[in-house]
Parts: C-alpha cells; structure tokens; sequence
C-alpha cells in the first residue's frame, strides 16, 4: 500500500545519532511539520537538530493529498461563529502567508507545484455553501467564487491560485539543508533533554512535532485530540479535473490529479471505528469511472483538535522551553507551513499575530471534548482483548487494512503488535488467538 509519493522518490539516508549531543533547538518528528520548523529554524539562523525515530516522512506525509490551501472545507463560516471575524480573519492570513511561502520556497525546488483553484462543495445542501460565501465576503478575501462542480452538486466555494505538489519531493530538498539523525527514537523528555536510543540531547528549547505528542502528563492532549483515517485511490484513465474538489462531508469525497493520475480520497471514519475505506471508493469509481484502472492504494491518519484549528505553541503553561505543533485536521501542509512560522517567532523571541489562536492552552470547553471523553470511556470500559498500552482501551479489529485499531486515541499496531500509529510508542504481543485474523 505505498503512496504514489513513496514510489516515485528516493528520500535521502540520514545515520542514527552514536552519542550525546548539544544543540540550540531539538525537533522531534521528521514529518512535513518537523522538517518544516528544522528550515524555518536553521534558515533564522537557530541552531537546530532534528531527531526521527524510524525514516523522514515515513508516516502520515507519506500519505497526503498534499494539497496547499488555505480552505480547509467550509471552516469559515464555522470560524466566524466560534471565534469571531478577527480571530477567523488571522487564521485566513495565516495560511494564505502559508501558501505564499511555498509558492517562494518551490521556485527553487523540482517538486511539480503547481497552481490550482480549489473547491468545497456540497452534494446536497446549498444553505452552507452560501453562508461560507457570505463569511468569506464578511472576512474581505477576494479570491473566492461560487464554483461550477464537474459533477452533480448543490453548489461549491471556489479559491483561487491554491496550489498541489509532490510532497517528499520537496521534503527531500528540505533535508539535504538539515542536521537530521532517523532511526533516533527518544525515549525520555526531561526539561532541556532528551534521552534518545543513540545518546543525550542537551537543548535550550524543544519543539514535539510527532504526529501526537508524545507525553501524556502534560498538556492533555489525549483529550485534546482525536485520529481519522481516509483513503485514496490513484486512477489512470478517469477523468482529470482542472481544480481540486474536496466534499464538505467529513466522510465525502477528495479530487485531485497527479501527471494522468486522478487521486480519488474518501471512505473516511474515526479511527477504531467502522467505516467506508476502500470499499466505498472501489464502487464510487466502478460506477463514475468504469474504464479507469487502479494504480495505487494507500491511506492516511490525522489528529482531529477539538475546535478545527491546529495547536501551535508552548506544550503546556508549565513547560518552558518544550513546545508541540499538532492537530492538523487533514490539511496538514498549509497548517504545518503555518505552525512553523509561528514556532520560529517564539523561540526567536519574536511577537507573531497568530499565537492565541493556535495556542495549545486555549479554552478545551468544545463540545468535541465531551465526545472524546464519552470514545475513552468506553474504550476503557469494553472488557475485550488485546488492548492497547498507551491507555488501556480495547482495540478493534480493521479488516480493510488487517491491523488493530484504537477508538480511544487513534494508536494502530499489526498483526503482530507492532505499532503502526502512534500515540503508542511501544508494540504489545497481543495474545495467540488475536493474530493475523482474517
């Protein structure tokens, strides 16, 4: 199930650290985030190490749309609402900015950006793709439209000069830039250090871009976020649209194209939970695309936050020094670009506009919360094996993908207990009778 990101590049070999280290900045996570706050960093100036515990972009990068906008679904309405015309009105600006950067950073790299409009749609409900076109004239953007749908639609929020690209092609250019050690895995944080499989880390600051954080004593984040997967298709012979579509629904469908590829994403559902996957994506091209021919597969994995903004910031109000970038909320190449701004501000000393916003300390009272805590409970509750070692929820069984999944906080782990998805850092021997079931 290897993206077509993973087939088409080589990514460049970094050797494990072999001893102790002193470094201004340690990053933790050598995903699109952590590679982005590393160039951010080291391009300020900073000195900066970035620690990877298996291989750069091994994980939810390697499986991403890799779509750059700065219109995650029918958010602003939702934004306008919640926060407030200046709080949305940041996050716009934030990952417009966001969207500007890689268009200067990709003049210089061979990574086939390239621009396209953007459009959420509806299938069914045109009341909310009006109200995100009256928020976004509320906000005084002037890139967007009401859309045309190359299909039957209630109607579409359109952005202009959005991009797409090769995502590890351009994370193979970040890194050739960088000091990068993989196959690093750190095994114990500490104010300033942390003890890694290869040595000691001694760092004025520390920046936590895992997937999910890693430390659960801070910071709650294992109620503060929660894990979705979804799934693409990549076609040849189907239709190739001049934009790229995506379907207001949080389990509808993903449009975009690669070379003569049409990549095909939906099928999503709660991590641990019963969902559509590939099934759903197999007959929706068997019955639009019937001549068109399956040239990958693969899925992807997202922490959810409880408001829709990413967590950008310091990784609790008492850890100085350790801060976190996560919860990107299936548009992690924008919000992570974004995060890493924000991040090189704060360990610069620097004032950034958008720091409230993104913080990891804002109000938790959403009703998500209340919707995580109620998953939790009864994952704790089931009196069912194996379970799974990060909190001690039942896992259920994912026959799609053959692995063992959690409800609770979104960990993964094969057949064997290997895990697959963190929050998790460790595998777990599940029990005989719960292997390789079929």
């Amino acid at each position: 199930m290897e993206s077509i990101w993973t087939q088409t590049v080589q990514l460049p070999a970094f050797e494990p650290l072999r001893g102790d280290l002193k470094t201004g900045v340690l990053v933790i996570g050598g995903g699109m985030a952590g590679l982005l706050c590393a160039y951010r960093l080291t391009e300020a100036g900073a000195d900066c190490a970035l620690v990877e515990a298996d291989r750069l972009c091994g994980g939810v990068t390697a499986g991403t749309t890799a779509k750059i906008t700065s219109q995650h679904g029918l958010v602003y309405h939702k934004l306008l609402r919640e926060f407030g015309p200046e709080k949305a009105r940041l996050y716009l600006e934030a990952n417009q900015a966001a969207l500007e950067e890689y268009r200067r950073l990709c003049r210089d790299i061979d990574c086939g950006f390239q621009e396209r409009d953007s459009a959420v749609f509806s299938l069914h409900d045109r009341r909310k793709i009006q109200q995100e076109l009256e928020a976004l004239a509320c906000l005084g953007f002037t890139e967007f439209y009401p859309a045309k749908t190359p299909f039957p639609s209630a109607g579409a929020v359109g952005f202009r000069r959005q991009a797409q690209f090769h995502p590890l092609k351009f994370a193979a250019a970040l890194a050739g830039k960088l000091r990068i050690f993989e196959h690093t895995k750190v095994l114990e944080l500490a104010p300033g250090t942390a003890v890694t499989n290869g040595g000691t880390i001694s760092a004025e600051n520390i920046v936590v871009a895992t997937h999910f954080p890693l430390l659960n004593k801070h910071g709650g984040y294992f109620l503060k976020l929660y894990q979705h997967r979804s799934y693409v298709l990549a076609l040849e012979n189907a239709p190739l649209p001049e934009a790229m579509y995506v379907d207001e629904s949080g389990t509808g469908l993903s449009f975009r194209t690669w070379g003569d590829l049409l990549l095909l994403g939906g099928g999503g559902h709660r991590t641990g939970k019963r969902g559509g996957g590939w099934r759903d994506l197999e007959a929706i091209a068997q019955e639009r695309f019937p001549q068109a021919r399956e040239r990958a597969r693969w899925a992807a994995q997202d922490c959810m936050t409880l408001d829709g903004a990413p967590y950008a910031g310091q990784y609790s109000g008492s850890t100085p020094h350790l801060y976190v970038t996560a919860g990107f909320n299936k548009w992690g190449m924008t919000s992570s670009m974004a995060a890493a701004a924000l991040l090189t501000d704060l360990l610069q000393g620097r004032a950034n506009p958008y720091a409230e916003l993104l913080s990891p300390s804002r109000t938790m009272l959403r009703p998500q919360l209340a919707r995580n805590g109620l998953s939790s409970a009864l994952g704790l509750l089931t009196p069912t094996t194996p379970r799974c070692p990060h909190m001690g929820c039942a896992l259920k069984y994912n026959a799609q993908e053959h692995s063992w999944d959690c409800p609770c906080h979104g960990s993964r782990f094969d057949e064997d207990g290997a895990v697959l998805d963190n929050p998790a850092t460790d595998g777990k021997p599940l029990r005989p009778a719960h292997r390789k079931r079929r």
